[in-house]
């Protein structure tokens, strides 16, 4: 598996961008159809992705100094825009306008601290199957590294949460799906022995998050 993943690497990259780009295609039409706040912050969500997936395979054409100067807005549009997961789940559950207004306030924050954690990351650049990105040396400070994890798993176990009790109030399986595949995915480098591959196996998450979350703003 591990000799498949290295061999793939940077192609599949490339891949899962175009891919990723043709959804948030259909999620922009989607919101300029009926105006769905859902569908648009997905939109959000999915260009952050993109983002992130192009810097990344940029890592294997450009020099470094370029690739070093860019890396930040990594982390930033990670940190500013995967909040937007709560929002999304409130706008499924239709809850009512104060408890939303709790949501966005929740958001804002994790916002402020996603952008805090980012700018103080501390980068480094690492190498593996030709592909150079930057990534959180030891010596960043265990705040930031604690808000990054945060936002990668404390987003997407609610969202597995709020998927279940959508399956069984609106009769789709979308919602969970696109959180439980992703956790799938952020957990298959570990729970293999290929750590320094959950960069790339987990994009593969991060496209049927985005494609799962496409398809449940579609059936609204």
């Amino acid at each position: 598996m591990r000799d498949l993943l290295l061999n793939i690497c940077p192609t599949a990259i490339w891949t899962i961008i175009i891919c990723e780009s043709i959804i948030a295609v259909l999620l922009l039409r989607q919101w300029k159809k009926n105006k769905q706040t859902l569908a648009l912050l997905t939109f959000f969500v999915s260009a952050g992705l993109i983002l992130d997936a192009v810097i990344i395979g940029l890592g294997s054409v450009i020099q470094q100094e370029v690739l070093r100067t860019i890396s930040p807005a990594r982390f930033i549009a990670h940190g500013v825009l995967i909040p937007f997961l709560f929002p999304i789940c409130g706008y499924a559950l239709d809850l009512k306008k104060p408890v939303m207004r709790a949501i966005w306030i929740l958001t804002a924050l994790l916002m402020a601290a996603g952008a805090a954690q980012a700018f103080s990351t501390v980068l480094e650049p690492r190498e593996i199957a030709g592909v150079v990105r930057y990534t959180a040396r030891e010596d960043t400070p265990e705040w930031a590294d604690m808000i990054s994890k945060l936002l990668s798993f404390g987003t997407v176990i609610p969202m597995m949460i709020v998927g279940v009790i959508i399956w069984r109030r609106q009769k789709t399986p979308s919602l969970f799906l696109s959180g439980f595949l992703m956790f799938v995915f952020s957990a298959l480098g570990p729970a293999t022995g290929n750590i320094d591959l959950i960069f790339f196996i987990s994009m593969f998450g991060e496209l049927f998050m985005v494609l799962f979350l496409y398809l449940y703003a579609k059936r609204r």
